[in-house]
Order: structure tokens, then sequence, then C-alpha cells
């Protein structure tokens, strides 16, 4: 098993990582991203999920699960070229939930599981 740190400041204080490698599954954790608008952090996020899951020698075109979660679900709709962009030719299932996120500032958060390359 494989844990990829990515020293976020939450890693610390919840005790967790930003994901694990286990029998041909890449696990990424729940990850919020910088930015004004959800837009912006979901571009964040999508490329702190990128970074872990290229340390795991996977990429976006092997995730086959990916949860998104807003505190509005009006948020969404705006995010949809960025993750067209991240998985359009190889989509992975979805699912959209809305919900409180751990700080007011943080707009979408995404979970990713990805199946690692023969």
């Amino acid at each position: 098993m494989q844990r990829i740190h990515s020293g976020g400041e939450f890693e610390a204080k919840a005790g967790y990582c930003r994901a694990v490698v286990a029998g041909g599954w890449v696990h990424v954790a729940g990850t919020v991203g910088q930015g004004a608008d959800a837009v912006a952090q979901c571009r964040s996020a999508l490329g702190i999920i990128e970074s872990a899951l290229r340390e795991a020698g996977a990429g976006f075109a092997d995730v086959v699960r990916v949860t998104y979660m807003l505190p509005d679900r009006t948020e969404f709709a705006p995010c949809w070229p960025v993750l067209l962009e991240a998985f359009g030719e190889n989509p992975p299932a979805a699912t959209m939930i809305e919900c409180g996120l751990i700080d007011p500032k943080y707009r979408i958060e995404i979970e990713v599981t990805a199946f690692l390359p023969d």
C-alpha cells in the first residue's frame, strides 16, 4: 500500500492523506482548491487531484468514479466546462451532493477513485 501526501493543511489536522494506492486502485480524498468562486476552486482542486494521480501512476483517464460536493448546487453547472476538459474523453461515473463543507469559503470538494492502468 502506498500513501500519498500533498501537504495540505487538513491532512495533518484531521489525520488523513491525499491518496491511498491499494490493490490496483487509487483512492483520492475529498479535495478542495483555492480561488474566489466554485469554478476557480474546481480547477485548483483538479490540479491537486491530478498531481496525486500522477504520483500514483494514473491520470484522469483512469478515474472510474467521482463525487462532487457543493454547499450550493446552483454553483455546479458553471464548473461543467472545467470538468469536461478533465474527464471529457473518458467520463467516470459521477455523483453530485449538496452539503456543508469544512469551511464556508470552500465552494466545491471533489473525490475520485481511479483504477491503475496495466
